[in-house]
């Protein structure tokens, strides 16, 4: 089976929905999120949590990596061999654009739904959900267009799929995609 990318927006539901697609399928699930955790254990972090990237020790690693496009290359390196392999389900933000290998998939959806999501899953107020957002999505487009041209977050180009999250619970996301990917045959 082709390896199956499954990007978007940080706080969409891409790790929630993975790991339902992943489940349903047999498939291992690996995310960018995942290798830049072991690299950052690797430079004396302890991260832990899917909120970790949300909080101070994960903010203040992003803050650093943005210093060096070493840590993303190796990691998008990473993925992309798993990319080529096949029979995983990946969540990454750059490697849709990056390879033509896998069934890649889009998940959109506003700031405003997406920070309600982070605001539940993190216990934390949405208004400074909204604002960890509006950082983090900036962030991301400044490094991926720096690193690799892309226009990430407003170029869906690379997508064989787009699933809107906003008004959908993660578990019809997820049947979504896997009706997709078993109706391809891949």
């Amino acid at each position: 089976m082709k390896a199956i990318i499954i990007s978007g927006m940080p706080a969409v539901g891409k790790t929630t929905v993975s790991r339902a697609v992943a489940k349903d399928l047999g498939l291992p699930m690996v995310g960018g999120g995942d290798v830049l955790k072991e690299m950052a254990v690797e430079e004396g972090y302890t991260p832990g949590g899917d909120d970790w990237w949300d909080r101070g020790q994960g903010m203040k690693f992003l803050q650093e990596r943005k210093r060096s496009s070493d840590f993303d290359k190796e990691v998008d390196s990473r993925l992309l061999q798993k990319a080529k392999k096949g029979n995983v389900v990946i969540t990454s933000y750059p490697i849709p654009w990056l390879t033509e290998d896998g069934v890649k998939v889009w998940l959109s959806g506003n700031v405003k739904s997406r920070a309600a999501r982070m605001a539940k899953r993190d216990h934390l107020p949405v208004s400074k959900c909204l604002k960890v957002l509006s950082v983090r999505d900036s962030e991301n487009h400044k490094l991926y267009k720096k690193i690799y041209g892309i226009d990430f977050g407003k170029d869906i180009r690379p997508f064989d799929l787009v699933v809107d999250t906003d008004t959908i619970p993660e578990s019809k996301v997820a049947a979504i995609i896997l009706h997709y990917v078993k109706s391809r045959g891949d």
